[in-house]
Formats: structure tokens, sequence, C-alpha cells
């Protein structure tokens, strides 16, 4: 993944009544809405995001958006669900394999929505946003059934779950961990939730979407022990 086009290529921005501190539709506030403002940045794969002259910060490129057809339903690629979608998860960066769940003929992959860097939850609703040139390599895994986003990279393996209340996202995230323990690590589903209890970690995708999305992990060097 490399930063495409012109400087300054990279843009972030406050959005009326969009954002995770601010009164949205969902949560109705009397407090007046902030500004709208956008803020265009320099992105270099090598120096990093100038955000000031004073402040770079590195560059972290990953795909925001990346999904799968559902099975049934119509839907908007702002909405993360079982299918994936717009994420906006840190660890779909270069390196790492994300394992879809396939619903239909074809799948219809799409993706997009690239980030040069962004904090856990996205907070004010807009990533460094920037056009990239990137590859990707798409491979069918046949046979094999799960239910909600995978990912893995070289430190550890990662389930994805996408809800509202944020809980209801950890909840799913964390489920879906102790299922692929028990079902491809040879654990004892009890002991795979006990066991997250202690070494399991949360990361925060977004907290501004129709559905906040979180990623449950742990460690492979854990896992690994176990074999």
């Amino acid at each position: 993944m490399k930063p495409r086009g012109p400087q300054p290529c990279g843009t972030t921005a406050l959005i009326t009544e969009f954002g995770g501190l601010v009164a949205t539709g969902d949560t109705a506030l009397l407090n007046t809405p902030l500004p709208e403002r956008v803020k265009k940045v320099e992105v270099d794969a090598e120096t990093g995001v100038k955000w000031t002259d004073k402040i770079t910060l590195p560059y972290q490129p990953f795909i925001g958006t990346i999904g799968v057809s559902p099975e049934i339903e119509s839907i908007s690629s702002l909405v993360p669900d079982y299918y994936g979608g717009n994420m906006d998860l840190p660890d779909v960066a270069p390196g790492a394999v994300i394992y879809l769940p396939v619903h239909t003929q074809g799948a219809y992959l799409y993706l997009g929505d690239c980030h040069a860097a962004q904090g856990d939850g996205e907070l004010c609703g807009v990533a460094i946003e920037h056009p990239t040139v990137t590859t990707v390599q798409v491979d069918l895994i046949k046979n094999w059934t799960f239910k909600w986003p995978r990912l893995e990279n070289e430190q550890f393996y990662m389930t994805i779950g996408s809800a509202r209340p944020m809980e209801d996202a950890t909840r799913i995230a964390y489920r879906e961990l102790v299922r692929w323990l028990a079902a491809e690590f040879d654990f004892d589903e009890i002991e795979a939730y006990m066991l997250l209890t202690q070494a399991g970690r949360v990361r925060l995708g977004n907290m501004v979407d129709p559905k906040y999305t979180l990623g449950a992990s742990i460690l492979k060097s854990i896992v690994g022990q176990a074999r």
C-alpha cells in the first residue's frame, strides 16, 4: 500500500452531527453542533503524515472498508456487520490476512476507504483518508465455515464484531474467538473463555459508524504453547 497523487493527498474533517464526541441523530443532545472543518495533510510513506510543522505522525496505512455481500440484505458500505464492511480497524494493514465469510455466489468483494493513520475509535469520524495504490491477494478457502470476520498477522489471531451498543460488539468478537480456539486449536470452550479473560485484548475500530467495531485478539505465542 502506497500513497498516490500529488501533495497534500491526506484529508480529515469534522462533519456536523457526526463523530464520537458530538450529538448525532441517534444520540440527540441540545449541544450546538460543531462547525464543519476540513484539514489537508501531506502523506509520505517514508517520512510519515505531516500533521503540522511540528508534529509528524507515523505512516500506518490500512483498509478501512473491506467486505463481501450479505446473504439477503440490501446494505450501505458505511455499515459494518457480519460481512465485514466499514470496520475502520487499523489491523487490516499490510501483511495481515483477513478472512470473510462468503454468503452468496461470487462473494462480491468490495474494498476502499484507505487510511494513512488513525487512532483507536476514529474519534471525530474521519481518519487520514488518502488515495493509494494497494495490492491485495484474494484466495477462496473451501469447506471452512464461520460467522464473523477473522484476521491474523505475525503476532496475533483476531475476531471482529460490529454492533450497537459497544459491549455487544465486544461480546460478538470474544465469542467468535472462543469458538475459533475451540474449533481449530483444540481448546475446550470453557478453558478458552477463561484464558481470554486473562490474556485477551480488545481493539476499538470505530465508535462513530451506524454500528461500532471491536476486534478481540490473543497472541500467537500464547496459543502456540498449547500445541
